[in-house]
C-alpha cells in the first residue's frame, strides 16, 4: 500500500500552505460547490416556471433529493466515468444523477461545463482572498503595534545601501506597513468587483436558455439574478464567451503578487538589518542555524520569504499569457494552467503570510547596536549643525566647510583603512576654527534631534489610515501562527 513517498508531492501543501488554505483548493471544496450550483439552478428554473405542455419539469421532490446528496461526492462513481467519457463535468453530472435517480434528468439543465466549472472558480477565488485578507490585516497590526513601540528609536536610515540621515525604528516599519496597505486596498477593489459568469451558455448567447424559456429575457436574466444571489454575490458578468475573462485570474494573482513584493521588501530589509546586528527574526531556543556553524543565527524564516515570494511574482506570468492567449468564445488550452497556476498562487501567498505573522510577532531589536551605530556615524550628519554654530559665532562659512570637508575625510580614513573608531569629532574640537566646546558638540549630538519628523509621521500615519481600518476590522485580529517548519 503507498503511503505517497513514492511520489511528488507539493512542497506548498506538505510544509508551507495552512489546512484552511488547502481545503478552499481541494476537490471537496470543488465539487460540493458544482453541487450547490447544480442546485441553485434547478430552484431557480422551477421558480421562473419552467414547463413542458403546461407541466412544471422540476419539482419539489427532485430538488430535496439534489439537496439530500450535497456534500457525500461518490468520487468513484465519477473517477470511471471520466475514463469512458473524458469529460469531468459529465462524469460528475452522472455520479450526482446516479445518487439522484429522479433528479437525474434536470442536473445541469440548459448549461454549459463552464457553467460550474468558472462560477466555481470565481467562488474558490473569493473564498481564497478572504482568506488572504484576514491574514493580511493581523500582519498589518503586527507591524502597527511594532511600529508605534519604535517610533522615537533612533536609526540610521540608508540610501543606496550607504548610510544616511536617521530615521526611527518605528518609522521604516510604516514604510513596510504602507506597501502592506497599498496591498490591502487592491484586494479590497478586486473582492468587491468580482462577479459570476453566470449562466452564459456555451458561446455565451444564452441561446439554450432562450429555448427552455420560450424566448423570455426578463426570466433568462432572473435565472443569473437568482444563482448570482444563492450564491452570495450581487452580480454577474455583464457579457462573455462560453468562460469569464481570463483577465479576471490575472488581476486575482497580481494582487497576490503584490502582497509576495511587499512581503519579500520586507524579508530582504530585516536581512539586512540581521547582517548589521540591528534587528532579527525570532529564533526558537533549539532552533539550529547551520548545520557546520552551531553559532550562527540565520533569518531562515525571511529567506523562505523571498523563495515563496519570487515563485507567486513569477506565476502572475502564467495568468497573464493565459489571458493574452485566448482563442475567440473559448479554448481549453487555459484549463490544466490556471488549476495549477491560480492555486499555487493563494498558497504561496498564504504560506507567506503565514511566516510573516510569525515573524512579525516577535521582532528582535538590538537597541544599543542601533545606537552604537547611529553614533558612529553621526558626527558626519552634525558637521553642518556645527558649522552653522560656528558661523554664528562670527566664522567664516567657507572655510569652516574646507576645513569640515578635510576632517571628515582623515576621519574617513581613519575608520575604513586603519579600522579606527571615528574621531571626526575630536578633530573638530582641536580645532580652534570652530569655537567650540566638548560639551557643545555632546549637546549638538543627540540623534532625536537627527531625526526630523519620524515620530509624528509614525503618529499621524496610524491614527489616520491605519488605526481606523483595524478598527473597522477588529474582530479578525489576534491570529498567531505557529511554525511547524
Amino acid at each position: 500500500m503507498s503511503t505517497g513517498t513514492d511520489r511528488y508531492q507539493s512542497p506548498l501543501s506538505e510544509r508551507y500552505a495552512s489546512k484552511e488554505m488547502q481545503y478552499i483548493f481541494s476537490p471537496d471544496m470543488k465539487f460540493r460547490t458544482w453541487r450547490k450550483l447544480w442546485i441553485a439552478l434547478a430552484e431557480t428554473e422551477k421558480e421562473l416556471g419552467l414547463s413542458q405542455d403546461g407541466k412544471p419539469v422540476i419539482t419539489d421532490e427532485q430538488i430535496e433529493e439534489l439537496k439530500a446528496h450535497a456534500e457525500d461526492i461518490n468520487y468513484d462513481v465519477a473517477k470511471e466515468r471520466e475514463k469512458l467519457v473524458r469529460h469531468d463535468v459529465m462524469s460528475h453530472v452522472y455520479a450526482y444523477g446516479q445518487q439522484c435517480p429522479k433528479a437525474a434528468g434536470i442536473i445541469h439543465l440548459g448549461a454549459t461545463s463552464c457553467y460550474v466549472g468558472d462560477n466555481t472558480d470565481v467562488i474558490i477565488m473569493r473564498e481564497g482572498l478572504q482568506v488572504v485578507r484576514r491574514k493580511l490585516l493581523n500582519v498589518m497590526n503586527l507591524l502597527a503595534n511594532f511600529a508605534d513601540k519604535y517610533k522615537n528609536m533612533p536609526a540610521l536610515a540608508y540610501t543606496h545601501l550607504q548610510p544616511a540621515q536617521l530615521t526611527t525604528v518605528g518609522k521604516r516599519a510604516t514604510l513596510w506597513l504602507n506597501e502592506l496597505y497599498m496591498d490591502y486596498c487592491e484586494l479590497e477593489h478586486r473582492l468587491s468587483s468580482l462577479a459570476l459568469l453566470g449562466s452564459k451558455g456555451t458561446t455565451g448567447t444564452q441561446a439554450s436558455f432562450m429555448e427552455l424559456f420560450g424566448g423570455d429575457s426578463v426570466k433568462i436574466k432572473a435565472v443569473e439574478q437568482n444563482i448570482a444571489a444563492s450564491m452570495g454575490f450581487d452580480k454577474v458578468v455583464p457579457v462573455s464567451g462560453q468562460t469569464y475573462s481570463r483577465k479576471m485570474d490575472y488581476q486575482v494573482v497580481s494582487v497576490l503578487s503584490g502582497i509576495a513584493q511587499s512581503a519579500s521588501k520586507f524579508a530582504y530589509d530585516l536581512r539586512l538589518l540581521a547582517n548589521f546586528k540591528e534587528m532579527e527574526e525570532p529564533f526558537e531556543k533549539s532552533q539550529i542555524g547551520s548545520s557546520a556553524m552551531p553559532y550562527k543565527r540565520n533569518p531562515m524564516r525571511c529567506e523562505r520569504i523571498n523563495a515563496l515570494a519570487r515563485y507567486v511574482c513569477v506565476d502572475t506570468l502564467n495568468t497573464a499569457m493565459t489571458s493574452s492567449l485566448q482563442f475567440f468564445e473559448r479554448t481549453l488550452d487555459d484549463s490544466a494552467n490556471k488549476r495549477i497556476a491560480v492555486a499555487e498562487a493563494f498558497l504561496g501567498v498564504d504560506a507567506i503570510l503565514n511566516i510573516m505573522m510569525n515573524v512579525c510577532d516577535g521582532l528582535v531589536v538590538y537597541d544599543k547596536v542601533v545606537r552604537a551605530r547611529v553614533m558612529n556615524e553621526l558626527p558626519f550628519m552634525a558637521t553642518e549643525n556645527i558649522m552653522m554654530d560656528a558661523v554664528k559665532k562670527g566664522g567664516n562659512r567657507q572655510e569652516l566647510h574646507e576645513k569640515l570637508r578635510v576632517h571628515s575625510q582623515a576621519a574617513a580614513r581613519v575608520v575604513k583603512e586603519e579600522g579606527g573608531k571615528n574621531d571626526l569629532i575630536d578633530r573638530i574640537c582641536a580645532d580652534p576654527a570652530f569655537m567650540i566646546t566638548r560639551e557643545e558638540v555632546e549637546a549638538i549630538l543627540r540623534p532625536e534631534q537627527f531625526t526630523g519628523r519620524s515620530c509624528e509621521q509614525v503618529e499621524e500615519y496610524l491614527r489616520d489610515v491605519i488605526c481606523p481600518l483595524l478598527a473597522e476590522n477588529a474582530d479578525l485580529l489576534g491570529e498567531k501562527q505557529e511554525l511547524s517548519v
